[in-house]
């Protein structure tokens, strides 16, 4: 193992606490620093306060030893060598990205330094944040040779984010100098040199010390867009899924067999490729309107991202569109919906298509009695329960008696119900499922009027209706 780096994360949300963790666990001694004295005081009790796979497991091993948590940004800047900001960065009224928290850590970093600091931006951030980032620190009386401002992106998905900070597809370091190259290559030389890997009890993944992650040095600013770009992107190929999906239904075709047709293409692959209700979440929504403004502001007409957008938007309604079809009016109607975060295996309810499509489906007149795995407690705080919005304890308890089932968010538990059971729980056997966790032709042979996406939607036959266990057969 190469020698340890002493490290301060400024941050612990979603990114600046799984960088934390994983720094520790790839051998360096962190300070994990947040304002909220309560937020410390549970992460020194062990509470991960977020959903995220293997990250109370790594909690567990390295706090208050190998990672500590404090709220003094002050010491944590003086005792360490990298700087880390993983603050949030909203979006602001206009689409632009609100820096000021960068701008506010910056500021007092800067107050702090007492020799060489490499100030790393990990927040999702516009080009030329790093250049205002060495304004602020200098205006607050720092050299110009007592620091450096590098930009790190972090690539990481909720759910998933542990497991890709330690085996990531690459690691982008954007700085200008040599010095703090070597210090950034330095911290991450565990992943690099796959020394890492050959360790025991390690967090699984697809790097190893045969194939480590690559390790690409770039300019401060090619970085910053290198992040955007790359949610951008994303964002894209999910909305031209989902545009591809409503061609689909209108032609009569199968979404499913097309999307595999195309990602078979090795210049295209099939990952963001699945059909849905529209891309959620605390990134894609704010980085493509970032990356809109940004291009804007510097004249670049970009209104591909405005499309994207606007196809995302109306992915939602054209999901209510398709449950007002199946059930002719949705006012007085019970629904029971599965999933209420933005995405599976996490609690994030941020932009959220469930909790939008919820609240449009409430506006309608429906009562909602939805399930979540591990997103509920958030939820109530967007959706309050009330007379006709119930939280349940189970799938089963959310399907009873209700008019149909609607799927809106792919955890793995979704894609696993006892069909049979389903059929006898629900008043109505309708499933609209947003996600396409099942196969049409399961679903109508277990009884069930199924619609999803880009599929043609199934009915079962008088035939198959009476052939069901149960099944009162009209004349008999």
């Amino acid at each position: 193992m190469s020698q340890p780096v002493q490290i301060a994360v400024v941050g612990s949300g979603y990114v600046g606490l799984v960088a934390a963790v994983c720094f520790a666990e790839m051998g360096h001694n962190v300070v994990c620093v947040d304002n909220d004295e309560r937020k410390v005081a549970a992460l020194r009790g062990g509470d991960t306060l977020i959903h995220e796979n293997h990250l109370p497991e790594l909690l567990e091993r390295y706090r208050n030893r190998r990672v500590q948590f404090t709220t003094d940004l002050a010491e944590a800047t003086r005792t360490s060598d990298a700087i880390f900001i993983a603050v949030g960065t909203p979006q602001s009224e206009t689409g632009d990205a609100d820096l000021s928290y960068v701008e506010a850590v910056a500021s007092e970093i800067a107050r702090s330094i007492n020799g060489y600091k490499v100030i790393v931006e990990k927040s999702t951030v516009p080009v030329y944040t790093n250049e205002w980032i060495r304004r602020v620190i200098e205006r607050n009386g720092v050299r110009r040779e007592d620091f450096d401002v590098v930009s790190n992106p972090e690539f990481l998905r909720e759910g998933t984010a542990v497991e890709d900070f330690l085996h990531p597809d690459r690691i982008v370091v954007g700085a200008d100098s040599d010095r703090a190259s070597a210090v950034l290559n330095a911290v991450y030389a565990p992943l690099t040199s796959g020394s890492y890997y050959e360790q025991k009890d390690i967090v699984p993944g697809c790097c190893s010390v045969q194939a480590p992650p690559a390790l690409l040095n770039t300019s401060t600013k090619s970085a910053e867009i290198i992040k955007h770009a790359s949610n951008a992107f994303l964002a894209l190929k999910i909305s031209f899924i989902n545009a591809v999906s409503n061609l689909c239904e209108a032609a009569d075709a199968n979404v499913e067999q097309v999307a595999r047709g195309i990602g078979l293409d090795s210049r295209i692959g099939p990952k963001f490729l699945r059909p849905g209700i529209g891309y959620g979440g605390s990134c894609f929504p704010k980085d493509v309107a970032a990356f809109r403004s940004v291009a804007e502001q510097m004249g670049v007409d970009f209104n591909l991202l405005s499309e994207v957008e606007k196809i995302n938007v109306n992915q939602k309604k054209r999901f209510l569109s398709k449950v007002r079809s199946a059930l002719w009016t949705l006012r007085g109607k019970k629904l029971a919906v599965l999933g209420l975060a933005f995405k599976g295996d996490t609690d994030d309810i941020r932009e959220s298509p469930a909790i939008d499509l919820v609240e449009m489906l409430l506006a309608e007149g429906s009562s909602v009695v939805a399930y979540d795995p591990a997103a509920m407690k958030r939820a109530e705080e967007e959706i309050p329960a009330s007379d006709r919005m119930r939280y349940a304890e189970s799938i089963e308890d959310a399907a009873r008696d209700a008019d149909a089932l609607l799927i809106l968010t792919d955890w793995a538990d979704f894609a696993k119900l006892d069909l049979q059971k389903l059929h006898t729980t629900l008043r109505y056997p309708i499933v609209i499922d947003g996600r396409n966790l099942y196969d049409p032709q399961q679903m109508v042979a277990h009884g069930f009027t199924y619609l999803s996406i880009g599929r043609p939607t199934v009915t079962p036959s008088r035939e198959t209706h009476n052939a069901l266990p149960g099944a009162v057969t009209v004349g008999a």
